[in-house]
């Protein structure tokens, strides 16, 4: 059953603030009540983990600002992993495996991190915000299409302060790929293309099979599983390979895709694509014939979103994405012994105009790295270093500083992946999920075999409809395991 918001935490910040106007005449200087740097318990925000290892250790970190923050609670399915680590660094904080029952218990929390495997970000970041609680989510925002439009309006039905954990989005050299888009130096834009080296994990036939005669020893694989269906314990899966089924994560696309992807769509103003169509790679038995793999991600696919002209773009913008490997040709306005993109081309993002090209990329040396080629000979790069003043841009401490001063306040407003930006973008990414999955479908006639979802896909997207192949709709949503419906 839904909640309303108490928001006790912030109601009892604002007694406070109200309590201390009032009562002026006793002002008491910050040295004396805790020293330089001193922050007051009432001014901190009390915050929690949902998956605390991985990834979640230095998203909690980083949301604590340093110790400014307090964190009260971590939740996670296997406290024997890396998750270790994050207990013993907030050994004050209250242990659970269920977030469910850490959401219900925890009255004083204000805001959570959630850094579980994608087909968690959904459920547990609407528990969260169904009971006031501020989020900061891990990319992807959610697991499929539908969970992320559903996340956008609670948000703002809510009033909850909402980021994104695509970090490279609070990068100050966006601004300058911005300049340049906005500058018309690259002229008419009608072409983009996104590429990368993932997976590096195991995909299709590759992946571990369940295993009822195994038994994990520390985790909880009914939690683990959430709302996907129930299975035998998978060896290996966690706690990343994940990745590579459908039921779980959410490939190539769900890992860097809203770091990538982000790059064009931020600076074009892009929204909903029109359509979408992809090719995928097969893996090949003895008999020449594809082997079919409906529950894991390919090895690598070539996908195509079609975008309507944006204000920032007075043309209908073709996307590309490639991923396993597999890159677009090397631009002959670029050098040729030169990268496009990161270090040996793994990674990036070539936005195409009529008078120049801009290259740049995810690099993990060099972050962006936005570099202008014009037609004329005229180039601009960027930094060649790493322009991060504080850990990954800070882009969770502006979660948090957004979280104390509200919804409606100017630091919320100026996050770089709050759900009205983060929703938008990341149904994009998970569209080129959709049309990988709607190319694997098949119809068996005899020995005849007939993929009929190989086509271009027509979107609706403010009614999120395929209009053209009912069968892909199924793939806007998932079924969820009974009691983790949403």
């Amino acid at each position: 059953m839904k909640q309303k918001n108490s928001h006790s935490s912030s109601s009892r910040r604002k007694f406070i603030k109200t309590t201390a106007l009032a009562s002026s005449f006793m002002i008491v200087p910050r040295h004396v009540l805790g020293g330089v740097g001193f922050v007051a318990p009432s001014d901190q925000l009390n915050i929690a983990a949902i998956g605390a290892g991985g990834k979640g250790h230095s998203d909690i970190v980083n949301a604590s600002v340093g110790g400014r923050e307090r964190v009260i609670a971590l939740c996670d399915v296997d406290f024997s992993g890396s998750a270790a680590k994050t207990v013993e660094k907030f050994p004050k904080a209250k242990l659970y495996a269920d977030f469910r029952e850490m959401l219900d218990k925890e009255k004083d929390l204000d805001a959570v991190t959630i850094s579980t495997p994608d087909h968690v970000h959904g459920p547990a970041a609407k528990y969260a915000m169904e009971r006031g609680k501020h989020v900061y989510v891990q990319k992807p925002m959610t697991h499929n299409i539908r969970e992320a439009r559903m996340l956008t309006q609670l948000a703002r039905e809510e009033k909850i302060v909402t980021q994104m954990g695509n970090q490279g989005a609070s990068n100050p050299l966006h601004k300058m790929v911005q300049g340049w888009i906005d500058s018309g130096k690259l002229g008419k834009i009608s072409k983009v293309e996104v590429w990368t080296n993932r997976p590096v994990w195991p995909q299709g036939g590759a992946m571990p099979k369940p295993d009822p005669s195994q038994k994990p020893d520390a985790l909880n694989w009914d939690l683990w599983l959430g709302p996907a269906k129930q299975t035998p314990y998978i060896p290996n899966i966690h706690p990343f390979n994940w990745r590579g089924w459908w039921d779980y994560g959410t490939g190539a696309l769900g890992d860097v895709g809203c770091h990538l992807i982000d790059i064009p769509f931020r600076s074009l103003g892009l929204m909903y694509p029109t359509a979408a169509e992809c090719s995928v790679s097969s893996v090949y038995s003895q008999m020449w014939t594809p082997d079919y793999h409906p529950d894991g991600c390919p090895p690598s696919s070539f996908i195509t979103l079609n975008f309507d002209a944006t204000e920032k773009s007075n043309s209908p913008i073709v996307m590309t994405w490639s991923d396993g490997g597999i890159r677009p040709s090397h631009p002959d306005i670029i050098p040729a012994d030169s990268d496009i993109g990161g270090s040996e081309s793994a990674n990036g993002v070539l936005i195409h105009g009529e008078n120049g090209i801009i290259s740049t990329n995810i690099n993990d040396s060099s972050p962006m790295m936005p570099k202008l080629y014009l037609n004329d000979g005229t180039t601009e790069f960027g930094p060649e270093g790493d322009v991060m003043e504080e850990p990954e841009y800070g882009h969770h401490r502006k979660w948090v500083d957004a979280c104390k001063a509200g919804f409606n306040s100017k630091e919320h407003k100026g996050l770089t992946s709050s759900f009205d930006y983060a929703g938008p973008m990341t149904e994009t990414v998970l569209m080129g999920n959709l049309a990988i999955r709607s190319y694997m479908l098949r119809k068996e006639t005899g020995n005849k075999v007939q993929y009929y979802g190989r086509k271009k896909l027509l979107w609706d997207g403010d009614n999120m409809k395929i209009t053209n192949l009912e069968q892909a709709n199924q793939f806007v949503t998932r079924e969820y395991r009974k009691g983790w419906e949403m």
